[in-house]
């Protein structure tokens, strides 16, 4: 299940999580974020919960936080393993990018 995150829930969800996330800085007015997010949906009926966490943060909502990782464009993938950022993607990135940047 894609979780959508804010800053009170962004450490307990990705800096805490015991698998790989992936967070995606997006909005809705974005054409691209719409493409990626239906890439990272793909992914999350491919892999169990327990495999892997995808979560997304709307910039519009949560600016502060998308300014705390330096989001200046839109989308952004931010990778986490063990509560560190493992890679940074900025723009849209296929399914298989996707798993290589998490690792899978």
């Amino acid at each position: 299940m894609i979780k959508h995150l804010t800053k009170k829930t962004y450490e307990e969800e990705v800096l805490k999580s015991t698998v790989p996330v992936v967070v995606d800085f997006w909005a809705t007015w974005c054409g691209p974020c719409r493409m990626q997010g239906g890439i990272l949906e793909q992914l999350d009926k491919e892999y169990a919960a327990d495999k892997v966490k995808i979560c997304k943060v709307n910039v519009d909502e949560e600016g502060e936080l998308a300014a705390t990782f330096g989001v200046q464009s839109i989308p952004t993938l931010l990778f986490y393993k063990d509560g560190k950022i493992t890679n940074k993607a900025v723009g849209v990135r296929d399914a298989d990018a996707c798993k290589k940047l998490l690792g899978l």
